[in-house]
C-alpha cells in the first residue's frame, strides 16, 4: 500500500483486516461447529489478534513519517526555493526545512537575508522625493536629525515586514500545498 494520504491508507488497511477477520472467524467457527472441536476457535481469536496487531504495526511504521516530519522531494523544495531566489528583495537563503504534515500539507521554514538597499529603495518609491529633500534640509538640530532618522527607520522596517507577507504570500500562491511558511529575517 503505497499512497500519500495517511487517511486512505489507514482506511484501506483496516478495512482489508476487517475483511479477512470476517472470513477467519466464519471459516473457524464453521470448523467448530463441524467438527465439535473448541481449538477451531481458539486458532481463529489468535489468528485475528496476529491480524490486528499486524495492520496496527504496519500502520505505526507508515505514518511514523508524518509524526516526526517527512522531508518534501527535492523537486517540490525546488520550486519552492524559486520563488525566494528570484525575489528581488532576497540576498541570500539559510537553514531551510520543507516537511510534509500530511497529504498535501507543507510546512516551508527558511532564514533570509534580505537586500537593505532594495527594502529602503522600496520604501522610498512609496514618498515624495522632494517633500523628504526640504524635510531634510529643514533639520536644524541633532533632536530634529534623530527623529527623522527613527521615523524613516520605523518606515523600512515596516516596508521589510510587507515584504515578508508579499513573499510568503507568493510562495503560497505558487505552491498551494504550502499551508505554513515562516520567514525569519537574518
Amino acid at each position: 500500500v503505497r499512497g500519500r494520504d495517511p487517511s486512505a491508507v489507514a482506511v484501506l488497511a483496516e478495512d482489508g483486516a476487517a475483511v479477512a477477520g470476517l472470513l477467519i472467524a466464519a471459516s473457524c467457527l464453521g470448523l467448530t461447529s463441524y467438527t465439535g472441536n473448541g481449538v477451531y476457535d481458539a486458532i481463529g481469536s489468535i489468528a485475528i489478534g496476529g491480524l490486528l496487531g499486524s495492520v496496527a504495526t504496519f500502520l505505526i511504521r507508515r505514518n511514523a513519517n508524518f509524526l516526526v516530519g517527512r522531508s518534501i522531494p527535492e523537486d517540490r523544495l525546488k520550486q519552492i526555493m524559486d520563488v525566494l531566489e528570484q525575489d528581488i528583495m532576497v540576498r541570500s537563503i539559510h537553514d531551510v526545512k520543507a516537511t510534509e504534515l500530511g497529504a498535501d500539507t507543507v510546512r516551508f521554514k527558511a532564514e533570509i537575508n534580505f537586500d537593505g538597499r532594495e527594502i529602503t529603495r522600496r520604501h522610498l518609491s512609496r514618498k515624495e522625493t522632494a517633500q523628504l529633500l526640504k524635510e531634510v534640509r529643514d533639520i536644524q538640530t541633532p533632536e530634529e536629525l534623530e527623529r527623522f532618522l527613527m521615523d524613516h527607520g520605523e518606515q523600512i522596517i515596516d516596508t521589510l515586514g510587507q515584504e515578508v507577507d508579499r513573499i510568503e504570500r507568493n510562495i503560497k500562491n505558487k505552491n498551494p500545498e504550502v499551508r505554513h511558511v515562516d520567514l525569519e529575517i537574518l
